[in-house]
């Protein structure tokens, strides 16, 4: 092969190598920085903002403070971890969708919130260990929701779940608030507080608690009187038995609290 031929081989290669880089160098200058669009397809739900009036009442009725360590499941755009953050909290978004935590991580930047009050992590909200946290946020569909139901209920009692607009089905909520200023969908907030398991049978000097729970939701007896008003909030117990009404904590396999016509009460799990 002549040298000539090499050369004019070599000159052909350099010459389409600068045709690409010019090409790809215009495309990357081109192209637009992502921009979420409602609706847009997820891999267990379309992506519909929580307008941030609804997200400031969601955390109002969590109660948040300072001291919280928040997950938020399916976190968009960020929006309720930020507000978290600038409240104080320590939060964290799980988020499928790549280009979106990149996104939030972007805002969160241009809020000047440090990486351990506000931080996003590209995970599968079913594969993720969210016991951690004291107050959990979500806008997942009811189904979701569902699926989600019993791992919720084996976190630490007084564990705080809040969601918007959907709700658990059987398991009522403990609070529900909806706003209409700023808001034109999309705008309940409902509020559970994981309970404490006391179903079963307590030993008691008044006899034996016999306790059948459904959520939140106690009934039962104590010796042969029936039980009234029975409920749980976190590890708060609160029920009637004979006109008396006996509020407590409940502590693993110990229950003790006050009686409403003075003096206390305790019980141990049988």
């Amino acid at each position: 092969m002549s040298a000539l031929r090499v050369v004019r081989r070599a000159s052909l290669t350099v010459g389409l190598l600068l045709v690409a880089t010019s090409v790809f160098a215009q495309a990357t200058a081109t192209q637009k920085p992502f921009e979420p669009t409602v609706g847009q397809q997820g891999k267990d739900v379309v992506w519909v903002p929580t307008p941030q009036s609804l997200v400031d009442k969601m955390l109002d009725i969590a109660k948040l403070t300072p001291q919280d360590y928040l997950m938020d499941l399916g976190s968009g755009d960020g929006r309720t971890v930020i507000t978290a953050a600038k409240r104080g909290a320590r939060a964290k978004g799980i988020e499928y969708n790549p280009d979106m935590v990149a996104l939030s991580q972007k805002n969160a930047a241009a809020e000047k919130l440090p990486l351990d009050r506000a931080s996003f992590e590209k995970a599968d909200l079913f594969e993720t260990d969210f016991s951690q946290a004291t107050v959990i946020t979500m806008f997942l569909l009811p189904q979701i929701n569902l699926k989600l139901r019993p791992k919720i209920l084996d976190l630490k009692p007084g564990t705080r779940i809040v969601s918007n607009t959907f709700t658990m089905e059987a398991w009522e909520a403990d609070q529900s608030e909806t706003v209409s200023d700023g808001c034109t969908s999309w705008c309940t907030a409902l509020l559970w507080i994981v309970p404490a398991k006391v179903g079963g049978t307590w030993a008691m000097p008044q006899g034996a608690l016999t306790l059948t729970q459904e959520f939140q939701k106690l009934s039962g007896t104590l010796g042969s009187t029936p039980i009234a008003e029975g409920r749980m909030r976190g590890d708060e117990i609160s029920f009637t038995a004979g006109g008396t009404k006996y509020t407590g904590k409940v502590n693993g396999t110990m229950m003790q609290g006050t009686l409403s016509t003075g003096g206390q009460w305790a019980a141990t799990k049988k």
